[in-house]
């Protein structure tokens, strides 16, 4: 009795109900009683939560290790290292065929941009083209109107001048 009464106090204390009815512990560690009695039951003490010693860095390297060791034998973690190459090869894909049709959308509004500029540019042309037809026109029936107005003027004298001799 005086023993279950030590192992209900200090499975109280780590956090159990005293019983052995509590909370069942699965996993690597069954068979071995908690640090908590380990620790009461034995001559050195229980580690603190906040202890940072070199001992509690090195056990978390080794649960690192063993973790990194039980991914890499994972035939899931291989699965899932593939479907993320598979889905970065397509998103690559994707990328470069997006830029690929982006420069070919540039390049063709380029290209209609440029005809746009050449269709003005030979617009502006004709008409220039017509404006100084015009202008020439009107020089020549201005040329043939001061030309018949001289004519004019130098055979019939203004009322009031002698007549040119």
């Amino acid at each position: 009795m005086p023993g279950s009464l030590m192992r209900g106090t200090l499975a109280v204390c780590a956090g159990g109900s005293g019983r052995g009815g509590g909370m069942t512990r699965s996993g690597q560690g069954v068979g071995r009683p908690p640090l908590a009695i380990i620790a009461a039951g034995s001559s050195r003490s229980a580690a603190q939560p906040g202890d940072s010693g070199f001992a509690g860095k090195a056990g978390l390297g080794l649960v690192g290790l063993g973790v990194v060791g039980h991914v890499l034998r994972s035939r899931s973690f291989y699965e899932r290292v593939i479907v993320g190459a598979i889905v970065l090869g397509a998103l690559r894909g994707l990328g470069q065929e997006n830029r690929a049709s982006t420069f070919e959308r540039l390049a063709a509004w380029n290209k209609r941009q440029v005809q746009v500029l050449e269709r003005k540019a030979e617009r502006q042309a004709r008409r220039l083209e017509r404006k100084a037809k015009r202008l020439e026109r009107k020089a020549e029936r201005h040329a043939r109107r001061l030309a018949v107005w001289a004519k004019l003027r130098i055979r019939r004298p203004r009322a009031g001048q002698p007549p040119a001799s």
